[in-house]
């Protein structure tokens, strides 16, 4: 486990949107929220589509394929903001690239008659981008650049969709920060594979032979060591 400490409880956690920037009125979509408890996923979620109220951008609908005819039918934020504050509330929240999800979340909130606070009132926030780029500075950090480098398969998600994002974060997170606790932890471990690799020698061996060098062989040697210090190098073995 990583040596952040996390709450027993996560909601790993993603939105998609009508476009970028809840400042220019751009409107939550969909909530899609998976259950991690003590780092295993319970099964338990909370998923909902919403209508925006307003027109969806172009560019927004390439990215997830959700449509303003398809959200007709679905209910507003407001229909969906207690049941959604139920499941998150106390949790951790797991995001990648959290300012842009808590910004959208935040300004729905702030859009409610009973004005219920920010994100951070009910929840902790981890942000697996920050994170991500801390870990692994300098190299891609997507959530498709993660799933890559930590062998996730996600060739099923042609599309943005907030609940399989969620469910395909989860898995990122576990494996982002479930390594060694600290380089100590590896120290170890690597010091443990090496003592398994050792070849002791038994004590009631036969002696070993010594085979004593010849006096020629030791003019040679002794002529050696000369050059080396008439070279101008010190010689260590004349020491």
């Amino acid at each position: 486990m990583d040596k952040r400490t996390f709450t027993n409880r996560l909601v790993v956690l993603d939105t998609e949107t009508t476009g970028l920037n809840p400042q220019e009125g751009h409107r939550i979509i969909e909530i899609g929220c998976v259950e991690v408890v003590n780092r295993r996923l319970t099964g338990r979620r909370f998923h909902t589509y919403i209508n925006p109220e307003r027109i969806i951008d172009v560019g927004a609908i390439e990215v997830h394929g959700i449509t303003n005819q398809f959200l007709a039918d679905k209910p507003v934020f407001s229909g969906i903001a207690e049941d959604f504050i139920a499941f998150i509330q106390g949790a951790e929240l797991i995001i990648h690239n959290a300012p842009f999800d808590v910004g959208f979340i935040n300004a729905e909130f702030s859009k409610l008659n009973n004005h219920i606070g920010a994100v951070t009132e009910y929840s902790k926030v981890f942000d697996t981008l920050a994170y991500a780029r801390k870990k692994h500075p300098g190299q891609r950090n997507s959530l498709d650049a993660l799933c890559k480098r930590y062998s996730i398969d996600n060739s099923h998600r042609e599309l943005h969709g907030a609940l399989l994002d969620a469910e395909i974060l989860a898995d990122v997170f576990l494996l982002m920060t479930g390594g060694q606790s600290s380089l100590l932890d590896e120290s170890q471990a690597e010091s443990d594979q090496l003592k398994s690799q050792i070849k002791y020698v038994m004590k009631d061996r036969p002696a070993l032979k010594v085979i004593s060098c010849s006096e020629e062989e030791l003019i040679a040697h002794q002529q050696g060591l000369e050059a080396i210090e008439k070279s101008g190098v010190e010689c260590i073995w004349n020491l």
